[in-house]
């Protein structure tokens, strides 16, 4: 007997069949006339492997407003007003705002996140609140670490020794910010340093590469460099890259065969790249988005990433990476079929390679995580930015919404209803 049975759903690929459950695994996919002890008839809509978001910053989520508001909006007032942030932080308070955005990550079917953690604090406060928020959600939520410098591993004087610690401490991935080191020079020693320490305790590499308007922010070269000399094919992402928006085309030209080479992917953050970037320019104004589609037909893995909710540098958001997926299918330009599927993708699949979670999927044998959407296909997930009508997370249901079905009654016609606007 199966724990429980997902009736008739449509897979992300096209297929309409059922997916079995038991013990926390999915352990069919195949029409099932057997019984279970809980039966979800899902005839009609979406069945997806769950959300997964590659770059967040738990740390700072809900904060915004705390001591004061980003005036310019831009990425160095937040980074000055994050400084500020943390001198009146506690523990406590970190934990709560983080627990409570998981929840609402939970309840969209966002079930694996990657969080980055600030090691420029001397008390490492932050690293101590987000290992016990990654111990009281790993029931229901995958949740990586990331030792981030935030401050520049060598513009910061404990930064480097702190960092180590907090790897010893045990956050997951090692981080970086060479754009911020106070020379091009210090940034590119920055990333050979940090790979290094990767390299050495067989951990990944997420690093904040290029977050900058500058065309001569070239940290991804050094990057892609240093994850080929180093033998780390695979376990390096580089997030932002928004320099690459204003980069010569022969030099790019060069740059992404070298990147698909390294086996570094990539992670464009579309809501706040094009909310801080470019706010020096009057017109033409730069958006900030890195060449997705580009690094795409390289070869080269890329995904969607949320980074921030209500902080020191984005003053909106919600844990829904459907949203995140929607601006960046219009800012990428994507609009094909293919195009749009791929946005899709690039937040389920895409994203969890990144992250590289072996057990992620609609396969037998993967942990029993999905998500049931009010949607025929996941183009329509994305126009819609479907309901999730219930998630289920390692074999446990965690969340069910109701079908929001419209009552439609018009002078002269018979009155109908309708399913949010669903083409089906």
């Amino acid at each position: 007997m199966f724990d429980i049975i997902v009736k008739g759903g449509t897979l992300p690929d096209g297929r309409v069949t059922d997916i079995g459950i038991t013990d926390g695994r999915i352990t069919a996919i195949e029409p099932l006339e057997t019984n279970a002890r809980e039966t979800i008839d899902a005839t009609g809509d979406l069945v997806s492997p769950p959300f997964v978001d590659p770059h967040f910053h738990l740390d700072a989520t809900q904060s915004y407003g705390t001591p004061r508001i980003n005036a310019s909006g831009t990425l160095l007032e937040g980074i000055g007003l994050w400084g500020e942030l943390k001198q009146v932080m506690t523990i406590d308070d970190m934990i709560a705002r983080a627990l409570t955005y998981c929840d609402w990550a939970a309840s969209m079917g966002l079930l694996a996140i990657r969080s980055h953690v600030d090691t420029c604090d001397d008390t490492l406060k932050g690293v101590e609140a987000m290992l016990e928020v990654r111990e009281q959600v790993k029931d229901y939520i995958d949740l990586q670490l990331v030792a981030f410098p935030q401050d520049g591993l060598y513009r910061d004087p404990t930064a480097r020794a702190n960092t180590i610690r907090a790897l010893d401490m045990g956050l997951d991935v090692v981080g970086g910010i060479p754009h911020f080191e106070r020379t091009m020079a210090d940034g590119a020693a920055s990333v050979r340093e940090l790979c290094e320490m990767a390299a050495t305790r067989g951990l990944r590499v997420d690093m904040h590469c290029d977050e900058s308007d500058d065309p001569m922010s070239r940290h991804i070269e050094t990057l892609a460099y240093e994850a080929q000399r180093l033998g780390l094919h695979g376990r390096v992402n580089a997030s932002h890259l928004t320099s690459m928006h204003s980069m010569d085309n022969y030099y790019v030209s060069k740059l992404l065969p070298l990147i698909a080479e390294a086996g570094v992917s990539a992670v464009a953050n579309p809501l706040i790249n094009i909310m801080i970037q470019g706010r020096q320019d009057t017109f033409p104004k730069r958006r900030g988005m890195t060449r997705v589609k580009e690094m795409q037909a390289h070869g080269i893995t890329v995904g969607w990433g949320q980074d921030c909710v209500l902080d020191p540098w984005y003053s909106l958001g919600t844990a829904d990476m459907l949203d995140v997926a929607f601006m960046g299918m219009h800012v990428a330009q994507m609009s094909s079929p293919d195009e749009m599927a791929r946005c899709f993708d690039m937040v389920t699949q895409q994203n969890a390679a990144i992250m590289g979670l072996d057990d992620y999927g609609l396969h037998v044998g993967a942990n029993a995580s999905l998500v049931i959407l009010d949607a025929a296909d996941p183009i329509e997930a994305l126009r819609l930015r479907a309901a999730r009508l219930c998630v289920i997370s390692k074999g446990r249901i965690i969340s069910r919404t109701p079908r929001m079905d419209a009552s439609l009654s018009l002078p002269g016609r018979p009155e109908t209803t309708r399913r949010r606007h669903r083409t089906s």
